[in-house]
């Protein structure tokens, strides 16, 4: 009965130029384009999974501040106004997910879900700790090596040495993606995770606030970039929130192994938003 279900929903893949940048587009049900489609088919509700048009081109794209903007221009510009939007945001996802709130307040958000939200004192994490001094200082010596290690490669060598990783990881062959081994994809990643370091220190207690009803917070229970105290932190300051701890030892990283169980738990979530609809 799953198999069938899921092969009764279409998956596609677009290109649209948002804010000057090419953006690849991941859509998953039955429709195409919701601006210009009237007709009665079209869904009534939007749920923007944040993973990272006639606005201008941002500067600093690649940056936490650009990145928000991104966000922001597409929803403006490629979804309907009236139309609901759930947003889900993962990580630094989360951390966007609350600018959307707090800058974009015409937005028909319903619900917002941050799954492993680091949204606080990232650098003062165990993980930021040792990622903040790689990220901030040693990067620029990683540069040189980076274009000129895998520059060079044929893209079949980087196939098959992704896969190879994969393998060994015991990751699904789905999350094959040869972006991984690009010098531009990662020279970018890390940029943006530099300024991660710097830039989401102070928890935004005044958006919280504002939008807490709309809002599930959802912490690991050993995540090494939002730890515990993170979380009982949260449950201190906002008790009335609805805001949840892992009891499933669900890494941060969870879409490797453990998307099918979040994918249920958030659609569980979801169900009386959407019976409401």
């Amino acid at each position: 009965m799953d198999s069938e279900i899921k092969e009764e929903i279409p998956v596609h893949e677009e290109f649209i130029l948002c804010c000057g940048v090419e953006t690849q587009v991941l859509k998953c049900g039955p429709w195409t384009d919701l601006i210009n489609n009237q007709s009665g088919t079209r869904p009534k509700l939007l749920i923007f999974i944040i993973p990272d048009p006639n606005a201008e081109e941002i500067k600093d794209i690649y940056g936490v501040r650009g990145q928000v903007e991104h966000k922001l221009a597409f929803l403006r510009t490629q979804v309907p106004k009236e139309m609901k939007l759930v947003v889900i945001g993962h990580s630094i996802g989360s951390y966007f997910s609350l600018e959307i709130l707090k800058h974009a307040p015409e937005l028909p958000v319903i619900r917002s879900i941050l799954l492993f939200p680091t949204i606080e004192r990232m650098s003062e994490s165990p993980k930021g700790r040792f990622a903040t001094p790689l990220l901030c200082w040693l990067r620029y010596a990683l540069y040189v090596p980076c274009y000129l290690l895998l520059k060079p490669w044929p893209e079949k060598i980087k196939f098959l040495a992704i896969r190879m990783v994969l393998q060994m990881m015991d990751i699904p062959r789905e999350f094959l993606c040869m972006n991984m081994l690009e010098p531009f994809c990662l020279v970018n990643a890390a940029y943006l995770g530099s300024q991660e370091m710097r830039e989401v220190v102070k928890r935004d207690d005044e958006t919280i606030k504002e939008h807490l009803p709309k809002l599930i917070f959802y912490y690991g229970a050993t995540d090494s970039w939002c730890p515990k105290e993170y979380y009982d932190d949260m449950k201190k300051d906002f008790p009335e929130g609805d805001i949840r701890l892992c009891e499933k030892k669900i890494p941060h990283a969870f879409v490797m192994s453990f998307f099918q169980e979040m994918a249920d738990m958030v659609a569980d979530w979801l169900k009386d938003d959407l019976s409401k609809m």
